[in-house]
Order: C-alpha cells, then structure tokens, then sequence
C-alpha cells in the first residue's frame, strides 16, 4: 500500500473523528436545549404597572396561530383558517442589555425582566388601522417572520427586543406561523411555514396599501426565511410588483437550499434596495438543517470569500454580508442578527446614501460596525465599504 494511500486513510479517519466530535457536541446542546425550561404563555399575562426607566414597545401581531379560546391572545400550535390579529405593550427594564430578553420568573416583575404591562385582541380593520396610524405622520412598518423551534411568546419578545435596540422609528409587526416550538418539530414547522405563504402575501399586502406607510422592512430569519422567499415568489408570479417594490428584505440565517434559493432568486428577480443575507460559516444548527437535508448547503452558511458567491450575489444583484465576526447570543451561533441589529442600528448612515450596503456585492461586517470587501482589505478600503469584486 502506498504512503499517500496510507495518508489519505490517516486524513479521513481524522475528518471522520472530527465530524463525530462536532455531531456529539451537537446533540449534546440540544438534549440541553430541550430540558431547559422555556417561557410558557402565563408570560403574557398582563402585570399592573411599569417602573421608572423602564422602556414600553407596542408590538402589533398577524397569526396564523389558532387562539387557545376566543377572544384571548394565547395562540396554540395548530393552525387558523384565517389570520388572527393582536396588540401587545411590552416592558423592557431599566437595566436591559442590548442583544438579550431578560427573561421573567414565575412572577414578572418591570424592573428586572420583560414583562407583558398591556394585550388587546384586534380584528383585520383594527390593526390595518393602527399599524397605519403615527399621528398624521409617514412611518415605516417592520415585519418580523420568526424561525423553527420557536414559540410563540419567545417571537413575541424577540421582535420587542429587537425594536428595543434598534431605536428607530418603526412599528413593529410579528408574523407568527404554528411552529411546534419542538427540536422534534422539524418537519411540521416546515409544513406550517408552507401554511402561512398566503397568508404572509395578504399581511405585506394590507400594509403597502396603507398611505402612511412609507416602506416594509421584512426580516425573515432561519425557516422564516424559507417563508418569506417563498411569498415574495408568490406575489411576483401573481404580479404584485407593486407590494415587492414596497419592500426592503433582510434574509437572517435563511434555511433554504441553495438550489432551492437560486429559483426563488430567479422567479423574484431584483429588489430595490438589494434583498440582504445575512450569513455565518460556523451557524450550526444549519450544519445540522444541511444534514437532515442529506448534505445540501443552507444560504444561510455562504463563504464570502468564495468567487462563486460574489459572482452570485453581483449578477443578482443580493447584498451578501459575513457577520461571523459578532458575538451570538445562543450556542448555535445561529442568532447573531440580533447583535447584528443592535451593532448596525448604531452606526448606520441615517438617509441610506451613505451606507455602502445598500450596494449589491459580498461583505464581512465586524464587531467595531465596519464594513469590509475581505478579512484582509486596506484601511481605505473599510471606510468606503467597497463591495467585493
């Protein structure tokens, strides 16, 4: 047997143990994953009054969760035959920390953890009606679309999180499909995304109908993204080109087939500003989607640096940034848009004309908020933000 034979035996087995080590550690985090406690909806029960320094957002909701009894905001895993409306008034602590929900215990208290202080039901002309209303002034509207193994409470309080850092000056919509919250619920939150593409298009339709409303940022994160890209296909083949011109989309960690997401792309065709995804190559609860999907790469995991995907994201004209630099709140490291909006929000040019990623291209964003063409670029070239070429 020759050397090398020997040698290309030594550098498999080597693979084979490190694949091993990564799928122990792996399941290992979601057995760990599964036994913690995770907040129930008792967490929307309204608490009787806020405390000085506590900050309120208002979150509007459109479901596809069926209520738990009519006329009660507690949504169940099974699915509506029509969209569900609410309102909800959330509390974020004085002592809040970007990135992170202050989770409360059994009793939620307003000066240390987030708590529900205000829940109306709303039907369609309700919430149409407010979401639209700023006093008389033009707004943006932002629509969050969740991902797998999520709940229904934990969307709820991730988007008022969200609007909580990014202190800007958008309402905040939640799109909430029937996700399982289960790491067995893989491929039944996958039938409930498919559910809610209709229902998605009749949710971006309403608000781009609204006259106030001056444009819809849409965040689809991980199979939200799968949802979102679905229904942004659904509306072009239905020739609403007048909702997608509406809308500004940020793809987050999407879990969509690359093969699958080249049709999307295609079917679509380009956005203005640039349909965004936001990437990571060591998300592994990806590696772990690309696995159940026999080895199939995830959007969400695209390298930057590799020629293929520059050319991709410049003949499409998609906007490609690496964020794998920033810390992630969860062991996956399968969140990290949510330091990725606190970073970004803070040091973005306020107008859009000064922010180079509104140009399509491949990007590395870092931890100090710069945007970079590689790893390796010059200084000069950092502080214009020049795409890859």
């Amino acid at each position: 047997m020759s050397t090398a034979g020997s040698g290309s035996r030594v550098e498999l087995a080597a693979y084979g143990r490190s694949w091993l080590v990564h799928a122990i550690a792996g399941f290992l985090a979601l057995v760990l994953s599964a036994c913690a406690s995770r907040p129930g909806p008792e967490v929307l029960t309204p608490v009787a009054a806020t405390v000085p320094g506590a900050r309120t957002v208002t979150v509007y909701v459109a479901t596809t969760r069926e209520r738990a009894s009519p006329g009660r905001n507690v949504f169940t895993t099974e699915r509506s035959a029509r969209l569900n409306y609410a309102e909800f008034s959330i509390s974020i602590p004085p002592g809040h920390k970007a990135g992170e929900i202050e989770w409360p215990g059994s009793t939620p208290d307003p000066a240390t953890s987030f708590a529900t202080i205000r829940q109306t039901v709303l039907d369609e002309e309700t919430f149409r009606r407010r979401v639209g209303s700023r006093a008389g002034r033009r707004h943006d509207v932002g629509v969050f679309v969740h991902g797998y193994n999520t709940s229904f409470q934990e969307a709820l309080f991730r988007l008022a999180q969200l609007s909580a850092d990014s202190q800007l000056d958008t309402v905040p919509v939640l799109f909430a499909w029937p996700s399982e919250a289960a790491i067995t619920g893989y491929v039944a939150d996958r039938e409930g995304v498919t559910y809610s593409r209709d229902y998605l298009a009749q949710v971006l339709s309403m608000l781009t109908r609204e006259r106030s409303v001056r444009n819809v940022a849409v965040i689809g994160h991980s199979m939200g993204g799968w949802l979102t890209m679905e229904t942004l296909r659904q509306l072009r083949l239905q020739g609403r080109g007048d909702v997608l011109a509406r809308l500004q989309v940020v793809l987050a960690a999407p879990d969509i087939d690359l093969d699958v997401f080249r049709t999307q792309v295609a079917a679509v065709g380009r956005m203005s500003p640039p349909l965004t995804i936001l990437v990571s190559k060591d998300d592994w609860a990806l590696a772990a989607s690309s696995r159940l999907s026999g080895g199939r790469e995830r959007v969400g995991t695209l390298d930057v640096e590799d020629v293929r995907v520059q050319a991709i994201a410049r003949q499409e004209g998609l906007r490609v940034v690496d964020i794998s630099t920033l810390t992630a709140p969860d062991a996956f490291n399968h969140d990290r848009f949510v330091s990725f909006a606190a970073v970004y929000s803070a040091v973005a040019p306020r107008g859009g004309s000064g922010d180079p990623l509104r140009q399509a291209g491949a990007f590395v964003f870092n931890a100090a908020g710069t945007v970079l063409s590689t790893p390796f670029t010059l200084v000069g070239q950092a502080l214009a933000g020049e795409p890859i070429r």
